[in-house]
């Protein structure tokens, strides 16, 4: 029996994961193919097709070849994390934006910035450095490294006013990227920066980003010390 309900693919996600959370199948369970599904449902089988596919993108089923699909047995949960404006995040919480630049030049950087962001080892890349501020406290300290091939046009920008991280999101496109998280102890420049005392436990977080084959950016922030990082299962 045809049913309209399931006339888009977003419809038949709902209905799996329905089964699935009411252990109608069960962890490790082989589920129905997509022709039977499709049957069941009234729908094409593309459509059932692009949920079970979104479905097994989120770790929630476990797609194999010939094998059929199964409810996962270990179900991955996945986290999303947005690159986000620093100002606007700020201001979500109901604090006060204080932005001050520290530098912007065009500089020869240390060859592990030129490796990790596959540039010429001789090659001038622009550096950015700048220091986010909440309710005149300090808040994130921005330590950017930018590919001018790639964004040529952040070289007029002199970053006085407006952040690299809030330009580079409106103006520079990637298409993916690396991110890394780690606990580092506060340098004395970083210490003075950040006005804490040398040696704290800074959260630090280490991003990459990406226009198909070429890099774009490569920053690090240093968050003030007891910083939370909260994002989404």
């Amino acid at each position: 029996m045809n049913n309209p309900s399931f006339r888009n693919w977003q419809s038949v996600q709902e209905e799996v994961l329905r089964r699935i959370h009411a252990r109608v199948w069960t962890p490790g369970n082989l589920i129905p193919n997509e022709a039977d599904l499709a049957l069941e449902f009234g729908c094409a089988r593309t459509t059932v097709n692009r949920a079970l596919r979104s479905l097994a993108e989120s770790g929630l089923l476990d797609r194999r070849r010939k094998a059929g699909t199964r409810v996962a047995a270990q179900p991955v949960a996945k986290a999303t994390l947005d690159i986000t404006v620093i100002r606007i995040e700020i201001e979500d919480r109901g604090q006060k934006y204080g932005y001050q630049r520290i530098e912007r030049g065009e500089t020869v950087p240390p060859l592990a910035i030129s490796g990790a962001m596959k540039t010429h080892a001789t090659r001038p890349l622009l550096h950015v450095r700048a220091l986010h501020m909440a309710d005149d406290t300090p808040y994130a300290f921005e330590d950017r490294w930018i590919n001018p091939e790639v964004v040529p046009k952040g070289l007029a920008e002199s970053y006085e006013t407006v952040s690299a991280n809030e330009w580079l999101l409106k103006h520079a496109p990637y298409t993916h990227g690396e991110i890394a998280f780690s606990a580092t102890s506060a340098t004395s420049e970083e210490a003075g920066i950040l006005c804490c005392n040398k040696n704290s436990a800074l959260l630090t977080i280490d991003r990459l980003t990406w226009d198909g084959s070429s890099t774009v950016t490569k920053v690090r922030l240093l968050f003030e010390p007891g910083h939370q990082l909260r994002t989404n299962l």
